[in-house]
Parts: C-alpha cells; structure tokens; sequence
C-alpha cells in the first residue's frame, strides 16, 4: 500500500493564505468596533454637581480613587457614569447567529470532502 502524499501548495499560495487569515482575523476585531457593535458605551448618565456619594462611591473607593488622581467627584464622574450598555439587538444577534452557522456549516462541509478524498486515495477509492 502506498504511503499518502498530501499536495502540495506553493509557497506564493502559502502566503496568499496566510495574508487571507490575517485580513480576516483584522476585520473580524475591527468591524464591529468600526459599526459601533461592541466596545462602545452608549451614554453617560450626567449628574450635575457630583458627589462621591450621588456617584455611588463608598469611602473605600473614593480612598482609591484619591490614589489614582482623581481628587474631587467632578473628576471622575464621566469614568464611573461611563456604563456598559447590555441591551440585545436581536437583528444583529440573528445575523451574528446565521453567519457563525454558516461558516460551522461550511467548515464541516469542506472538512468531511477532503476527509472522503484522503480515504480515496488512501484506500483506493474504498472511502465512500
């Protein structure tokens, strides 16, 4: 029985796949920054005239804060109001959903074709 021999790719197509992967890696990270999808707080809630306690800050942290530099409550009050915004957006979370299925699907797909050309040439056309 032959031993198996993988193709071979060139190595102008190795770096073809290897700028591919990166770009797609970039734009995976960056396009949802870029549309505004992740990363970004929706709005500070103002308060005017802040407090540590209209802010919510204990004396504990208000100690911590001190260390950091930020001597009045007027100081930080944009950082601590700055809150994370948890509401879904079920359209984009339905695209987000059917695009990682499709690529599961489409990676299963390819995967088992190459498998059954592997078991082809292996075993002589015994694979499927």
């Amino acid at each position: 029985m032959a031993r198996y021999q993988p193709p071979q790719q060139s190595k102008f197509m190795q770096w073809v796949d290897i700028i591919f992967v990166v770009a797609a890696i970039f734009l995976a990270l960056w396009l949802p920054l870029q549309a505004g999808w992740a990363g970004v707080s929706r709005a500070i809630v103002p308060i005017e005239n802040p407090t540590w306690e209209a802010l919510g800050q204990t004396p504990a942290q208000v100690e911590q804060w001190v260390k950091l530099g930020f001597a009045d409550a007027a100081a930080a009050h944009d950082i601590i109001q700055n809150k994370f915004d948890y509401t879904i957006d079920w359209v984009q979370l339905i695209i987000m959903t059917v695009v990682i299925a499709g690529y599961f699907i489409f990676l299963f797909r390819a995967s088992d074709k190459e498998y059954r050309e592997v078991i082809d040439e292996k075993f002589n056309g015994n694979g499927k």
